[in-house]
This record gives C-alpha cells, sequence and structure tokens, in this order.
C-alpha cells in the first residue's frame, strides 16, 4: 500500500505538467509507472525515516504521511527532468525536515500515532561515569 496514489499528486500538480515530466514515449499521456517510481522512491525514503521508531508500513496512513508522500513523489517526478522549481525544492525540504523530527521522537504523527517501538526495546546506553572533574584536573595549569 502507497502513501499517495496518482490522484493524490493530481491534486498538487496539473496533469499536463505531469504529461511532461512522465511521458518518455511521447504518447500524450502520464507514465503511471514513472510515478509509481516516483511513489516507490517516496515511500522508501518516509520508510527510511519512520523505522526507527515505528512499525512500517504505517497502516492505517497517517494524513500528514499522505502530504508529505505527495510532495516527495512529486519533488521526484520534476527530478527526473530537471531541476525542481524553488517551492518544490522547499516542500521536499520540510518533509525530510519533518520525518526527522518524527524520527527524533519530537513530532508526533497525530491522533492515529501508529504504536512507537517500545522503551523497553529501545538500546540502552549505560555510562562509565566521569573521566575528568575540578579534582582530577587541579594542578594542572
Amino acid at each position: 500500500m502507497s502513501y499517495c496514489t496518482l490522484a493524490d499528486i493530481l491534486d498538487q500538480i496539473d496533469e499536463r505538467a505531469l504529461i511532461q515530466l512522465t511521458d518518455d514515449a511521447n504518447v500524450g499521456v502520464v507514465d503511471q509507472g514513472a510515478v509509481n517510481k516516483a511513489i516507490a522512491d517516496a515511500d522508501g525514503e518516509i520508510d527510511g525515516y519512520l523505522g526507527s521508531r515505528h512499525t512500517v508500513p504505517l497502516n492505517p496512513i497517517p494524513a500528514i504521511i499522505n502530504k508529505h508522500s505527495v510532495d516527495i513523489s512529486i519533488y521526484n517526478i520534476y527530478s527526473r527532468r530537471n531541476s525542481p522549481p524553488e517551492h518544490r525544492e522547499t516542500r521536499y525540504k520540510n518533509s525530510i525536515r519533518f520525518l526527522e523530527l518524527v524520527a527524533a521522537g519530537k513530532v508526533t504523527l497525530g491522533a492515529k500515532d501508529p504504536d512507537p517501538v517500545p522503551a523497553s526495546e529501545a538500546p540502552k546506553i549505560e555510562s562509565p561515569g566521569r573521566i575528568f572533574s575540578r579534582d582530577s584536573l587541579r594542578g594542572l595549569r
């Protein structure tokens, strides 16, 4: 199950523009294979960030993930031909930043936040204690 669909992408980008960006065979229609590849790449990128805290692929798909999947997919589609427009690059960077914040546990996925990896399964790091202190450094000036 993909995090977004062609219909979601067409809500954000004009069909003529999408044809120009995907129609490698010059047949005048959107190349569904190229769109599917862009979506699959976006899904992989999203799963790569979220997999450290959530079971992926996400099911059900939070609305915020659908939004970011569309933005990343459109960025990927533009990247096939040339540099994406500045506003598409900004949206892509914002999506990546959001995913980084979710992965760091600073942002949730909303009310339907999937169960995170339980804290009991998270790796535990123990410190051997302080190596340097005021007392151990006294007289070293």
